[in-house]
């Protein structure tokens, strides 16, 4: 059966330090350092050597569709938590799975052994707070007997670090991430609604005392909240081996998430340079997450994560298992495959390995399929075990729409085009060109059924993306002067009185429909070039995705507006918004009903350009 199934003979790279090619260049542009701890890190102990010595080609189960090998494991251990930080869990808490459904440690063992065996060369253990979790000093213990795992981490409060971490250092912890997003007393009661910052700098401290070289430092940057502090928290670097990590505010569940409140890296990097001009990029390594920099002269260093906005799904090597056994396979993704319910029905090592070989083998590209990070239903991230990164879909299929019957009046005299009425008609029949006799000064874009006209700028007489021979051609737009451009669309989605109801109350299995759609919409809007072909690449100023729910009709409306300042317009992009917003409604929909009509997908206005502006009314 395991030759079969190919079992362990996937690509024939080494695992940990072998896989990684010298020189390399990660996403920043810095030198690429060799995963995980290095193979000079390795080497300094005995266990390392021994597992350079006997690294295995990876396992064809635990790489996905395109090469990425996941040899990083998240084991939730709890879904409770002793803080109710403001960005992770509501204030409320939530709804805890009942205690015979969660992971018993034999059954976390044997999860590991089976990941491990498989290539898994490193376990973080999360929660929840996994150490309020009684047997997690067992659970380290009998993880570090396991054959072929380099390294077990504990992300954590820290509220519990300096009781516990002299025993968990001796059964087999070596490395360790705190969270802490305040260096101000009262500011931390504030953002985790629970007192204990004393608690959290004494863990910190005994931490280093330990020896644990770098202690991670996660802070999750806020607008409005800590933004303020990130040069106290460069300096916290300067006489403590810390990785201070900034981590850039993330949507989850029950932390009303917004743009607004996301401080990105890059703002982040510009404020940290004003203070420290000589700031160093360091090296990365090839799966790492982080983008790391270091002040000349300090113990410790900073580090970025940016999923928010440069996502590094392309080098991802992480899989997660909840508290209640559930494998994730993306963290922006809510499809999960239940390990805990095949373990307890008596599954065969076999059965298991191809069950999360398949779940493996469904990874999206990026974000479960999204373009890009969304503010999205999934769980909240106190039940998934981690700090920030989650979902939307790739929408599928075509809808058959009725077009409505549309005449086009071009009445410039000094126009030497036609006056023309081009009648659309259903999907499948053809279109009919009559001959127009309406002439007056201006244009109009007339909507036979709704009595509506649109002034409309000068047409130009031919199509300005094919060349003379007809073939399609981009728009040289070199020439043109830069100038202000703007562009508003709009897109009506009909759902039915029943799936209209679910998504008023937030009930469709899939998330949170309008919150899915609008983020949807604005990384449509962003990518636009990608998805039309001969659109040029923008760089959007904003993008601004509303969807309002039209009780009358069952229907969702959507508006979406782009700005630039550039040599061409935004229309392609808002229309793109709109319309991705409108599938992402349908493809969250669709398990409800397909009797979903998608309408009124226009342009409503635009301004800047050498053809004037345009205002539907």
């Amino acid at each position: 059966m395991a030759a079969a199934w190919g079992r362990r003979g996937g690509p024939a790279l080494l695992r940990g330090a072998l896989g990684a090619a010298a020189g390399r260049a990660c996403s920043s542009g810095a030198p690429v350092r060799a995963p995980a701890a290095g193979a000079q890190e390795l080497q300094s102990s005995g266990r390392g050597r021994f597992l350079l010595e006997h690294a295995a080609p990876f396992s064809a189960f635990l790489t996905d569709s395109f090469g990425r090998q996941h040899n990083y494991l998240r084991i939730s251990l709890t879904e409770k938590c002793n803080l109710r930080c403001q960005y992770c869990m509501p204030e409320e808490g939530v709804q805890l799975t009942p205690k015979s459904e969660l992971l018993t440690a034999q059954e976390i063992i044997t999860l590991a052994r089976l990941f491990v065996k498989e290539g898994v060369e490193k376990i973080r253990l999360t929660g929840g707070e996994p150490l309020i979790r009684p047997d997690v000093v067992d659970i380290v213990g009998q993880l570090y007997k396991l054959e072929g795992l380099k390294t077990i981490a504990v992300t954590t409060n820290g509220i519990n670090l300096t009781r516990l971490l002299p025993r968990l250092k001796e059964a087999g912890l070596n490395a360790i991430n705190i969270s802490l997003d305040t260096l101000v007393p009262a500011k931390f009661e504030f953002i985790v609604r629970r007192k204990g910052f004393h608690k959290v700098m004494e863990g910190i401290h005994k931490a280093t005392e330990l020896g644990y070289r770098p202690v991670k430092v996660n802070c999750v940057v806020m607008r409005g909240f800590n933004e303020d502090e990130l040069l106290g928290f460069v300096d916290f670097t300067k006489d403590l081996p810390l990785d201070v990590r900034f981590i850039e505010y993330m949507p989850f569940d029950g932390n009303k998430w917004n743009f607004k409140k996301m401080v990105s890296y890059k703002e982040m990097l510009d404020t940290i340079k004003q203070r420290w001009p000589e700031l160093e990029k360091l090296p990365c390594e090839i799966s790492s997450t982080a983008k790391s920099y270091k002040v000349p002269h300090f113990q410790g260093q900073i580090s970025f994560i940016t999923s928010m906005s440069e996502h590094f799904c392309g080098s991802c090597n992480r899989l997660r298992i909840t508290a209640d056994g559930n494998l994730k396979v993306c963290l922006f993704g809510n499809s999960e495959v239940s390990l805990r319910d095949h373990l307890r029905a008596g599954a065969s090592e076999e059965e298991l390995i191809r069950i999360i070989g398949a779940a493996v083998g469904r990874k999206k590209k990026q974000h479960a399929g999204m373009f890009n990070i969304s503010q999205m239903k999934n769980r909240p991230m106190i039940l998934i075990g981690s700090h920030p990164e989650q979902r939307w879909h790739s929408t599928t299929g075509i809808l058959q729409t009725q077009l409505r019957g549309c005449c086009v009046f071009q009445k410039d005299p000094s126009s030497a085009f036609d006056t023309k009425c081009l009648e659309a008609s259903p999907v499948g029949q053809a279109s009919v060109d009559c001959q127009s006799r309406e002439t007056s000064p201006g244009s109009e874009f007339c909507t036979r059924d709704l009595a509506s006209c649109t002034k409309v700028p000068h047409a130009s007489d031919k199509l300005t993306h094919t060349d003379e021979e007809g073939r399609a051609t981009m728009v040289n737009v070199g020439g043109k002067p830069d100038s202000r451009r703007s562009a508003v669309a709009g897109a009506v989605v009909r759902l039915g009185e029943k799936a209209f109801g679910m998504v008023r109350q937030n009930q469709v299995k899939k998330g949170d429909v309008l919150a899915v759609a609008q983020i949807a919409g604005i990384q449509g809007a962003k990518l636009t070039s990608q998805l039309i072909p001969l659109c040029h690449n923008i760089p959007l100023n904003h993008v601004e995705v509303s969807l309002s729910l039209d009780e009358a009709r069952y229907a969702v409306v959507i508006r979406s507006s782009c700005q630039t300042w550039g040599r061409t317009g935004v229309e392609m992009e808002a229309l793109t918004a709109a319309s991705l917003a409108a599938l992402t409604v349908y493809d969250m929909c669709k398990a409800v009903t397909h009797d979903i009509v998608i309408e009124e997908v226009k342009l409503l206005s635009k301004t800047g350009g050498q053809r004037g502006d345009f205002l539907r009314v």
